[in-house]
C-alpha cells in the first residue's frame, strides 16, 4: 500500500482537493501538533465538522483524523530533525499505532509545502523502513 503525504502551504483549497481526489484519498491524517492553529483558516481544525478542514474534506467525501501524537514537538529547536528522528527511533511503533485503523488510502497532512523540510518526511522515512511505499504530493 502506498501512503501519501501533502502540505497545504502555497496551495489553493481547490488544488489541494483536486490533488487528493486524483489519488483516490479516503482519509487525511493530520500530523500537525496544533491543527486548531493553522495560519490559513480554511485548513484549521474546527470545533464543528462542517467548518475548517473537516468541512472542506467532507464536501468530497474524504475523512479526517487528527493524530497530534505525530506532531513535531521539537519545531522550536534548530536540530528538530535529529530530535524527531530519535523520537521515532525510540517510540515510533507507539506513535504510528493508530494509523493501522485509518481507512486507506490515506494521506499525511502538514502545513509545510516541501516534504523534505517537514517532519512528515521523517514519518514517511520511518514508514518506508517498515515496508510501506510513500508518495509525496
Amino acid at each position: 500500500m502506498t501512503i501519501y503525504t501533502i502540505g497545504y502551504g502555497g496551495r489553493s483549497p481547490q488544488d489541494f482537493i483536486d490533488t487528493l481526489c486524483q489519488k483516490g484519498i479516503k482519509t487525511i491524517v493530520d500530523v500537525r501538533l496544533r491543527p486548531d492553529h493553522a495560519h490559513m483558516g480554511l485548513f484549521k481544525k474546527s470545533k464543528s465538522p462542517d467548518d475548517g478542514i473537516q468541512g472542506l474534506l467532507a464536501k468530497v467525501n474524504i475523512g479526517y483524523v487528527s493524530l497530534i501524537e505525530l506532531g513535531n514537538i521539537f519545531m522550536e529547536y534548530e536540530d528538530w530533525s535529529d530530535r524527531y528522528t530519535r523520537l521515532l527511533d525510540s517510540a515510533g511503533e507507539l506513535l504510528i499505532e493508530r494509523l493501522q485503523n485509518v481507512p486507506e488510502p490515506y494521506c499525511l497532512l502538514c502545513a509545510e509545502k516541501s516534504a523534505p523540510e517537514c517532519h512528515r518526511y521523517l514519518i514517511s522515512e520511518y514508514l518506508i523502513r517498515k515496508g510501506h511505499e510513500i508518495e509525496h504530493l
